[in-house]
């Protein structure tokens, strides 16, 4: 071979290893631009993607905080449209990202995104349904419980999945930094061989590829290691190095309009929910307070001091919670910290859900506490949610509307009953209450007549209550009453508490007063009208004035039959001044009846009164409205039958009380009956001899055994009710005449001696005074069956 051929072998040689290696770096350089392509529209996009996924995620956020605090049903509807967009967007990113998943742990992120969605959706659905049904509270506490969890784990896989991916793009960058640095490599290595004749060309690709690779490889590892995307690569031509550098800068620009929008959504979420009417924290392990927390919480508790205090400090400090209540919660409080869900469910009722704190200036707050569970994956509670509510306004506005719902029925009891009566009960129950205040005082120890006194005296009270229908004084008077009661029935050396007892007095003493007050002031019913009128004028029919009138004008004072006619008339007119009919007298009481019947489950009795003349003076009234309190309400209870057991016997479903008036003996007497079973004999003497009253084998006849029932604390029923079985009633009926100088006696009416169940009639007896005997005089006929329905005053 000789050297031409050689120098010709060597130049082909050459130019073939010039050509082998500029194929090489040839292959090199498109084998870079092929990655930094890949890079740029691929792997860099990709991770893009993902951090674009995880802004998604705090629009969904966003939407639902929007639909949950939404002030109505636009809002709410715009919200929920929102929440159907913001879902769609999210499923198709992370479809995208199924798509460019570029290992199994990327495949299997993606797939525990889409399940977290799902739960995290089918959550938000369920609060959506909360507040579509109205329920605002348990919405929002819903949101912060189970939403907020879901919201976290989804968060929490999509960061996991922007960090791989930026762990990939990481690795892209660094394997294209080694493949350009190779390539560079490469480049120098065929300048250096062909360093004389390829100088202007090594030159030239050095001017055109390496310089442009290298910048871009150093500003693009800067760009990353800073994470400052307002730097952009210069782009000095339009080649493949200067798309790729376009397609960088784009991704640059979209992570940094991705990272502001990102900033500006959290700061909303933040801003909202420091921003919220509502005090929200959370409880941590030891029962202390988180420091994330709404900042309202301040404004409630007014202090600042708040973040790592414990729970019990912070909220039940300064509260009219006693020792055991405080030790609950704090047991509670623990007992649920760090254990299975079910834990909350069985110690729940422990937490206070309201309490009165007092402020440092001495203003006492009413809160309200709403307590709920937050838990992990495995149902462990991580954390208690305490949302607060300061309602103190709210409790104060149901108070005033409670007064004042009260107030308005009470001015609806009071106008239902006539001023006289009216006046007439306040009267009574005053007396009452000043024997009772007097027994009270006199007496150093408890006495046992004493306390039947006090006792009956008020029972008395609650009677009247009831038959003028004044519910509001009923309850409280039943109270007091039920206190005398259990003295009654208290052991010998039960404490005389005089304080004790003169304050519940004086809550019934406060309570008719407020009556009274509200007739006088707030109706305008000063005085008791129709009584003074009746003790200053004449209350007869304007006829029989007339009449006499017209008498005397026709008399003449020369013949004596015509002036003794006309002054019989006079005086007959003129004695029934101060006087009313034994109908009008217990008027009250009557029309009590029909709603007693009711509660009782009887139908309303027929009264028959048969008054046979006789007018009654008003101060026989009194006596005869406590009196008949007792009999009239004794008979409907113990002696009508239920309609069920008269259609048995063959009678009609209303009872019938006959109330008879005559005078004899030098009295005047009222008997009452009834058509119902009768005295009650054999169960009279058992409750005799249970009580120890009389001997198992002590006979007695039916008048004695009788005469048992007017023995304090006697009673047949089985059961206390507040229609009767406390023990008092004729007792108090024979001690309320013997006031009056009067006397009660039962009659039996039919021949069955030594029956069970004997017909009788109570027999009431007055002084003769009290009646007055209009015969010959025109009245009304009272004689006639009313139902009670009719009666009018």
């Amino acid at each position: 071979m000789t050297i031409r051929h050689r120098i010709t072998l060597l130049v082909i040689l050459m130019f073939v290893a010039l050509s082998a290696i500029g194929g090489y770096a040839v292959y090199q350089t498109r084998h870079s631009a092929a990655e930094v392509k890949q890079v740029t529209e691929g792997v860099v996009p990709s991770a893009l993607a993902s951090a674009d996924l995880v802004s998604q995620v705090k629009d969904v956020q966003l939407a639902i905080m929007t639909l949950v605090y939404a002030p109505d049903g636009n809002v709410v509807a715009q919200a929920q449209d929102e929440l159907k967009a913001r879902k769609a967007a999210v499923q198709q990113a992370l479809a995208l990202q199924a798509r460019d998943a570029a290992s199994h742990a990327q495949k299997g992120l993606v797939a525990q995104a889409a399940d977290s969605l799902a739960n995290y959706f089918s959550a938000i659905d369920d609060t959506a349904g909360m507040k579509a049904a109205g329920k605002n509270e348990l919405a929002q506490a819903y949101l912060f419980a189970n939403v907020a969890q879901y919201r976290d784990e989804l968060e929490g896989i999509v960061e996991t999945l922007r960090i791989e991916k930026n762990r990939e793009k990481d690795e892209a960058i660094t394997t294209l930094n080694g493949t350009l640095a190779t390539t560079t490599t490469a480049i120098a290595i065929v300048t250096g061989i062909a360093i004389i004749l390829l100088t202007s060309i090594g030159s030239l690709l050095y001017r055109q590829i390496t310089r442009p690779l290298t910048r871009m490889q150093a500003m693009m590892s800067e760009i990353a290691a800073s994470q400052d995307f307002t730097r952009r690569v210069p782009v000095g031509r339009m080649d493949e190095i200067g798309h790729s550098i376009v397609a960088f800068n784009g991704m640059i620009e979209k992570i940094q309009e991705s990272s502001l929008q990102l900033k500006q959504k959290t700061a909303d979420i933040q801003a909202m929910l420091q921003n919220m009417q509502q005090g929200i924290l959370t409880v941590v392990e030891g029962a202390l307070v988180h420091s994330e927390y709404s900042a309202y919480l301040e404004a409630i508790f007014e202090t600042n001091d708040i973040a790592g205090r414990r729970l019990m400090d912070l909220v039940f400090a300064d509260t009219e919670l006693g020792a055991d209540v405080l030790s609950q919660v704090d047991a509670a409080s623990y007992a649920c910290l760090g254990e299975d869900a079910i834990n909350f469910a069985f110690n729940e009722h422990l937490l206070v859900t309201e309490i009165s704190k007092r402020m440092p200036d001495g203003r006492v707050k009413i809160l309200d506490l709403n307590w709920s569970a937050i838990t992990d994956d495995g149902d462990t509670i991580v954390r208690l949610m305490l949302c607060v509510r300061d309602v103190t306004e709210l409790r104060k506005l149901a108070a005033e509307a409670g007064e004042q719902k009260r107030r308005l029925e009470m001015i609806g009891e009071i106008l239902a009953v006539s001023e006289e009566k009216f006046h007439h009960f306040i009267e009574s129950s005053a007396g009452f209450i000043n024997e009772n205040e007097r027994i009270i005082r006199q007496h150093s120890q408890a006495d046992r007549e004493a306390i039947s006194e006090l006792f009956r005296n008020m029972h008395t009270i609650k009677g009247n209550a009831r038959t003028y229908n004044l519910q509001h004084l009923t309850n409280i008077v039943h109270e007091t009453e039920q206190r005398y009661h259990e003295l009654r029935h208290a052991e010998a050396d039960e404490p005389w508490d005089q304080d004790s007892l003169m304050q519940e007095l004086a809550r019934v003493r406060a309570a008719v007063e407020s009556y009274a007050t509200i007739n006088e002031v707030s109706l305008g019913r000063k005085g008791a009208s129709r009584r003074e009128s009746a003790e200053r004028y004449l209350m007869v029919d304007i006829a029989h004035i007339q009449e006499s009138l017209r008498l005397i004008d026709a008399a003449r004072s020369d013949d004596l039959h015509a002036l003794q006619s006309m002054r019989d008339d006079v005086r007959r007119t003129l004695r029934v001044l101060g006087t009313e009919t034994l109908g009008e007298a217990l008027s009250g009481v009557l029309e009590s009846l029909p709603s007693l019947a009711v509660e009782l489950g009887k139908a309303a009795p027929v009264v028959r009164i048969d008054e046979r003349g006789y007018r009654l003076r008003r101060e026989a009234g009194s006596a005869l409205k406590n009196v008949f309190m007792h009999l009239l309400r004794n008979s409907v209870d113990h002696g009508l039958e239920t309609a069920e057991v008269r259609h048995a016997q063959g009678k009609a479903a209303a009872g019938v009380i006959d109330i008879d008036v005559s005078v004899a003996a030098g009295a005047l007497q009222i008997a009452l009956g009834d058509d119902g079973r009768g005295l009650a004999l054999k169960r009279i003497r058992d409750m005799a001899i249970e009580k120890g009253w009389i001997e198992a084998n002590q006979h007695l006849d039916d008048e004695a055994i009788a005469e048992l029932i007017f023995r304090p604390g006697f009673s047949t029923v089985d059961k206390v009710t507040e229609v009767s079985g406390r023990g008092v009633g004729m007792d108090a009926v024979r001690d309320f005449l013997k006031r009056e100088h009067g006397s009660i006696a039962l009659r039996f009416t039919d021949d069955h001696r030594g029956a069970d169940f004997r017909q009788f009639q109570t027999i009431v007896s007055l002084p003769e005074r009290l009646a007055v005997d209009t015969a010959g005089m025109p009245v009304r006929d009272n004689a006639n069956e009313r139902p009670l329905d009719t009666l009018a005053d």
